[in-house]
């Protein structure tokens, strides 16, 4: 009898969206989802034969339209990403870019990443995380809903390398003060930073971001890493 993770309901951090998909994301889904896409399931996920290889392996949650998660795929072969996204737009186009860059070291899973994380990966299966620009949920009613709270925090913190990162930017300033709050609270996790972090070289500005700072806008990095 195999055994399964027990399945508890959890308040989701998205809403499915059905946005249009132009004919080469339509294509790219078609033709390549068999090849570089993994299909949710209720077991446990082998990285190493996912990847056809042992190497770090970074989980990257809610990638958008994926142009960020390309560009560091593509200036790091020598790791492995798995991507998770809910949004079809933006699984066609992370398979697009894929086939164009000729990237063998990504790999996608299309479904709520809260229920990957406690269903498919072993624990201390992960060497990094990172959580890009998660919707902000701004309204206070909506604030529960935010993705980065200290329950799903306990999990991401099980499924971490002792000396694994935890990487998550943010463009709204309440946010990054709970983020922070958050990740201080766990006592498994270590600061990199006296607070906010510098952004590293592997993270890429979006042009989101870079119009956001050049009006003035904030951007707040935070990255923790995990205590033996």
């Amino acid at each position: 009898m195999t055994d399964t993770p027990e399945q508890h309901p959890h308040i989701r951090s998205f809403v499915r969206r059905t946005g249009r998909l132009s004919p080469a994301q339509q294509r790219a889904c078609e033709t390549l989802l068999p090849q570089f896409g993994i299909a949710y399931q209720p077991a446990r996920l082998d990285l190493a034969a996912a990847f056809g290889r042992s190497a770090p392996k970074i989980l990257e949650i809610g990638f958008g339209m994926g142009d960020s998660t390309a560009s560091i795929a593509a200036a790091h072969p020598e790791q492995d990403y798995l991507a998770l996204e809910v949004h079809t737009p933006g699984v066609g186009n992370l398979l697009r870019l894929i086939e164009q860059q000729q990237l063998s070291n990504l790999r996608i899973v299309q479904h709520d990443a809260v229920e990957v994380v406690r269903d498919m990966l072993d624990d201390g299966s992960l060497d990094g995380i990172h959580i890009f620009f998660p919707d902000p949920w701004h309204k206070a009613r909506h604030n529960k809903r935010r993705l980065v709270q200290g329950p799903f925090v306990a999990q991401l913190l099980q499924k971490l390398k002792v000396g694994g990162y935890l990487h998550v930017a943010t463009d709204w300033q309440d946010y990054a003060e709970q983020i922070l709050a958050v990740l201080s609270a766990e006592p498994q996790l270590q600061n990199t930073s006296d607070g906010y972090a510098p952004r590293p070289e592997y993270r890429p500005l979006t042009k989101f971001e870079k119009r956001g700072l050049n009006l003035g806008h904030g951007v707040w990095d935070v990255i923790f890493t995990r205590r033996a």
